[in-house]
């Protein structure tokens, strides 16, 4: 059994400048084909657009509220919206109050399948 508590992972920044802390992924399990992390973003700043040639990807938002643009299209966000990303989907979200979700990816999030315009 592998458990993994979220106060024991260090937060870094990934490439679309998102600060993250994996719970279960690559490097603290034998995870094989999906990933699940809690990522903020600050009031007033964004991520970069972007998209992952192989991911799919789950945002739940669990704090704060802004907006999420997928492929040009524009929605609002709040606690308890889940938002699917498609792989190849141009996707950047943005923070009116500091965002905290979780971003689930399959298969799991890498640095290398972060692509920018």
């Amino acid at each position: 059994m592998i458990a993994v508590n979220i106060d024991t992972q260090t937060p870094f920044t990934t490439k679309d400048g998102s600060t993250i802390r994996s719970i279960l992924d690559r490097t603290n399990a034998p995870v094989q084909n999906q990933s699940l992390a809690e990522a903020r973003v600050p009031a007033g700043a964004g991520t970069q657009r972007h998209y992952h040639r192989l991911s799919e990807e789950f945002y739940f938002i669990l704090e704060g509220s802004g907006a999420m643009e997928i492929d040009g299209a524009l929605i609002e966000v709040k606690p308890g919206d889940a938002i699917l990303i498609p792989p190849r989907a141009w996707h950047t979200i943005s923070a009116r109050e500091t965002l905290r979700f979780l971003c689930c990816c399959a298969p799991p999030y890498a640095h290398e399948d972060t692509y920018f315009e």
